[in-house]
């Protein structure tokens, strides 16, 4: 009985790919990175403004928790705006 290297279970053959071959190319480059990096942080920006919104609104968040909530989300916009600052060039005219 030979098993596969996922040890799912029995199988007759060995295989070189689990699944189908994509198209799909392996690597992403520099600014590829970024991007995809810098969506992530604005939705983790919106998350933490909706959140901090509806702690507000429904009168359930504590100073604390609010200051500890608002002091991300300006940590994360920091970090967004360092991000956009490296994919935008400086344009001196």
């Amino acid at each position: 009985m030979v098993k596969n290297r996922y040890n799912v279970g029995p199988q007759t053959r060995t295989t070189q790919h689990p699944g189908p071959v994509m198209n799909a190319p392996t690597e992403l480059n520099f600014e590829e990175m970024l991007r995809i990096r810098l969506e992530v942080l604005r939705r983790e920006h919106r998350d933490l403004d909706e959140a901090i919104h509806a702690l507000q609104d429904t009168g359930r968040g504590d100073p604390l928790t609010l200051q500890r909530l608002k002091r991300q989300k300006l940590a994360l916009k920091d970090r967004i705006v360092k991000l956009e600052d490296q994919l935008i060039p400086d344009i001196i005219a």
